[in-house]
């Protein structure tokens, strides 16, 4: 099976019209169509059902769809990396969740840079569930997640620190004085709905609170008086004025990881790595402290 028909198949799988497909890859449909019979028939089995309204995947066919784009992703991820590998000095790419990790990126990128041989290092700021895809399709080499909230399915991770929750609220509302809240005080709140976030294929779960992508959008929202959160301890640390951060006390804590792809094996990631795992170890929140709702450092682990 030749690169070129898998991507020719996933076209049309995924439009499930030729017409399309062919636009969408810039031939005409003749060949295209001569291309997928070529394929079904040297499988020997149905890939497509044609009629003269519709194209439909068989269950060969929806295999070999999951199959395809599995196979062009690990392509197309081979093809940058080893680009970016190509070049002088050498890159790599560190995606981060914006506005997340902000002393450890610091502290993590000062300690890089200084490392003999280092590669540039370009962040790649990017939404909720972004990472895993952007891993896994080469526009970025290494990343930072925070679980359970991202998911490190397939990967490889070490772990850096564990950190405790905090609700975000309005200055002047009546829980942002308290010295510590419990999930039941935040989550009831009438006026103030949890936000809601994005999940892995993009739509918002149901509910009444405002739909967000980001931390600037967040905050903007209950500055408002329209929502709340509760999110990592070390998200506010450079938390606006008109906000105030309160420790949630049975929040469950959050683990900052390292990722990259099971089978890396540039250098460059190996050594951002080791030294993210350095820098992680003496970490702490400003104006905070450790304790409770501070950050902790436990052992690494790999998934």
């Amino acid at each position: 099976m030749e690169i070129r028909e898998l991507r020719y198949f996933v076209a049309v799988a995924e439009e499930l019209h030729f017409g399309k497909a062919a636009q969408r890859l810039g031939i005409a449909q003749p060949p295209l169509s001569r291309t997928i019979n070529q394929l079904e028939r040297r499988l020997g089995i149905a890939l497509l059902e044609r009629n003269s309204r519709k194209v439909t995947l068989t269950e060969a066919g929806s295999v070999l769809l999951a199959e395809g784009r599995a196979i062009l992703s690990a392509v197309t991820a081979a093809e940058r990396r080893t680009q970016r590998a190509a070049t002088a000095p050498p890159s790599l790419v560190l995606a981060v969740k914006s506005g997340t990790a902000g002393e450890l990126l610091t502290k993590l990128l000062d300690a890089y840079v200084a490392e003999p041989g280092a590669a540039t290092v370009d962040l790649l700021l990017c939404e909720a569930h972004q990472h895993q895809q952007l891993l896994e399709d080469g526009q970025a080499d290494v990343a930072l997640l925070h679980l359970p909230f991202d998911s490190a399915a397939g990967l490889d991770t070490e772990t850096l620190y564990t950190e405790g929750q905090v609700a975000i609220l309005p200055t002047a509302h009546p829980l942002a004085s308290h010295s510590q809240v419990r999930m039941a005080d935040v989550t009831t709140l009438p006026k103030l709905p949890m936000a809601r976030w994005p999940g892995p294929d993009g739509n918002y779960p149901e509910g009444p609170g405002a739909e967000v992508r980001n931390l600037t959008q967040l905050f903007q929202l209950i500055a408002l008086g329209r929502t709340t959160v509760v999110i990592p301890e070390s998200a506010s640390a450079d938390l606006r004025r008109d906000l105030a951060a309160v420790p949630v006390l049975d929040a469950p804590p959050v683990t900052t990881v390292i990722a990259w792809p099971p089978h890396s094996r540039l250098r460059t990631v190996a050594d951002l790595i080791r030294v993210a795992t350095a820098a992680a170890a003496p970490v702490t929140l400003p104006g905070r402290g450790r304790g409770p709702s501070g950050l902790r450092r436990p052992g690494g682990s790999r998934r």
